[in-house]
């Protein structure tokens, strides 16, 4: 018996998933591919982890041997086509975080029913035509195989990968410490053996809190900034006053005056711009949290965590975030939110932060009427929330987090102030009826403050959680902004999102200065008059003379006054024209530090050294 016909229901099993996974990479993930090496190992990668794999198949007897090859390929495509259908929102693949968050599914139904195709039955067909051959079929290798049979399969798999990490090494030196790239680990090492080092990375992060110690929170706290200087002409300018903050879901800046068939897509923003502090080169740093990640960014002004939401992975961890600053100042803190308490365990970590009150969907009137995809609408929602806001503790700091434009962003046509978008792809389409729904529950919102007698004692700040369209929608995107395609470049610009700063009293401007979500923090507390010295943070005050103009988004791309550095390009402003790799040289080092430092204070836990 030839080595070939031993293992024949074996070698039909990985030639399939081989095949299909290839087929997978090519068709609904987007890999750019560079040289011909990068093609070698993409069409290597799959194989390299399914003979290894399906090695476990030869540890069992006979009689249970086919059976578990149709399973074991069956968990491979599951996860394979799971990885699909998260990549065709967030461009992105799963980590052992995320799929610890199982009890959000339930909260994102529509996103994700948007998400399944009815082609994706193409998935799976292989596995029908596995299962028709392992039933009809008298598989030769069935026998009982030899050890020395399993060794030459084991080591078969064992040199496939050794050849494949040696040419992954060689395509990406120091492949392994670039944790926070997804797209370069799967493009090299392929999804499954990605998965594995995953694996690997989620056990090293839970260790690195039992084994932090005092000396290492002084090594990493020391190269910490402690204190960012104010502008002092702005310094206390609002001491005193309530801080109220909304949270604008999925708003890029790209809409703001924008307009369709001549509507205004944000009339409302257009104008709270001409009064309000207004910052157009500001950007979300959000990773997977999304939502929740802009919520950390700017009660803490550390960086999110490169996999998962550190709202899941770390909510009972030592912080110093804004309510408990501000509660020292005489402030009581309050989050809104028309949703489910547990989702993205906010009930949790907003104790842990110091909020004193979270008012989630139970404090509301929620029906099918006034309600879609995550929640209530936002007018309701706005609505609903004036009568707690007016019984607040003055002064206080009140944080709303709306819900309606959000994908798959639907909306009840009687409540579309605008026309969609005249382009085929429905997401983009829909987008900006969304985007406007919510910009005129704001200008409500602002209405009812007036109304109220809150405005005039108030900072109000309305700021972009995240991105709303990605990557995926390049084509209808390069048509909305009216270019013929978009590039590296244009991708990072769309990651700006809106920022509003009003003061009462104060004229709008204008602001151009490069910032992200991680400088409000010590920016908001130097308007309300409270010090950042003593403060753990990696923001700077965006109105200071010495703000620090590097912003680095949480997939290790920057921005800077004068360049834009993504996929290991350095583009120069405001063309997008690709330069020398040492103009943007003296920011790399930086802007993997900084990342670096602030996972190593969550991870480590390390501020509870401080206390």
């Amino acid at each position: 018996m030839n080595a070939k016909t031993k293992h024949a229901a074996i070698f039909l099993a990985i030639s399939l998933l081989w095949l299909k996974t290839y087929i997978v990479y090519k068709v609904s993930f987007t890999l750019p591919i560079d040289h011909f090496l990068q093609e070698i190992l993409l069409f290597l990668n799959p194989l390299s982890f399914l003979v290894l794999y399906f090695c476990l198949a030869n540890l069992a007897s006979p009689a249970k041997r086919r059976r578990i090859i149709f399973w074991l390929s069956f968990i491979y495509s599951f996860i394979l086509y799971a990885n699909v259908v998260y990549y065709r929102f967030f461009t992105d693949f799963l980590t052992i975080p995320v799929l610890f968050q199982t009890k959000n599914v339930g909260d994102i139904g529509n996103s994700v029913y948007e998400l399944i195709y009815f082609t994706d039955i193409f998935f799976f067909v292989d596995l029908f035509l596995l299962a028709y051959l392992l039933k009809q079929t008298r598989w030769k290798s069935d026998h009982l195989l030899k050890p020395v049979d399993r060794r030459k399969l084991f080591l078969c798999g064992v040199a496939i990968l050794s050849v494949h990490l040696i040419l992954a090494e060689i395509n990406r030196p120091q492949l392994l410490t670039r944790t926070f790239d997804r797209e370069i680990l799967v493009k090299s090492l392929g999804t499954f053996n990605y998965h594995l080092y995953d694996i690997m990375l989620q056990s090293k992060s839970s260790m690195q809190k039992a084994l932090a110690s005092n000396m290492d929170a002084e090594e990493i706290l020391l190269n910490v900034k402690k204190e960012t200087a104010n502008n002092p002409e702005l310094y206390g300018i609002a001491k005193g006053k309530n801080l109220i903050m909304v949270s604008l879901e999925s708003t890029q800046n790209f809409v703001l005056n924008y307009e369709i068939n001549g509507e205004e897509v944000t009339p409302f923003l257009n104008e709270l711009a001409k009064s309000s502090y207004y910052f157009n080169n500001f950007y979300h740093q959000t990773g997977q949290g999304k939502t929740s990640d802009s919520e950390f960014l700017i009660d803490n002004s550390l960086y999110p965590l490169p996999r998962g939401a550190v709202f899941q992975t770390h909510p009972l961890n030592e912080y110093n975030a804004m309510p408990e600053i501000l509660k020292t100042n005489g402030y009581y803190s309050a989050v809104f939110h028309g949703n489910n308490k547990s989702f993205w365990n906010r009930d949790v970590i907003y104790k842990t932060m110091g909020y004193d009150k979270f008012y989630s969907e139970e404090y509301y009137n929620v029906t099918d009427e006034n309600s879609i995809n995550y929640g209530l609408k936002d007018i309701p929602f706005f609505e609903q929330s004036m009568p707690y806001l007016k019984k607040l503790p003055q002064p206080f700091y009140a944080r709303f987090i709306t819900l309606t434009n959000h994908h798959p962003y639907l909306i009840n046509e009687k409540e579309q102030w605008i026309e969609p978008y005249p382009v085929e792809d429905g997401t983009v389409s829909r987008y900006f009826t969304t985007v406007r729904y919510a910009d005129e529950a704001l200008r409500q919102f602002f209405e009812e403050l007036k109304s109220s007698g809150l405005y005039e004692n108030s900072v109000v700040v309305v700021y972009g959680d995240h991105y709303g369209i990605s990557e995926r929608h390049q084509e209808a995107m390069a048509d909305v902004l009216s270019k013929a395609t978009l590039t590296a470049y244009n991708q990072v610009e769309l990651q700006q999102v809106p920022l509003f700063i009003h003061v009462p009293g104060k004229k709008g401007k204008q602001i151009d200065t490069v910032g992200g979500q991680i400088d409000l923090k010590p920016t908001l507390l130097h308007l309300l008059g409270i010090e950042s010295k003593d403060d753990v943070h990696f923001g700077t005050d965006l109105f200071s003379k010495e703000h620090h103009e590097l912003t680095v988004l949480r997939n290790g791309s920057f921005v800077t006054e004068d360049y834009i550095y993504t996929n290991e390009t350095c583009y120069v402003k405001p063309f997008g024209a690709p330069v020398e790799e040492e103009k943007c040289k003296p920011y790399i080092e930086q802007a993997k530090e900084e990342l670096d430092q602030s996972d190593q204070i969550i991870y480590g836990d390390l501020l509870r050294f401080l206390k």
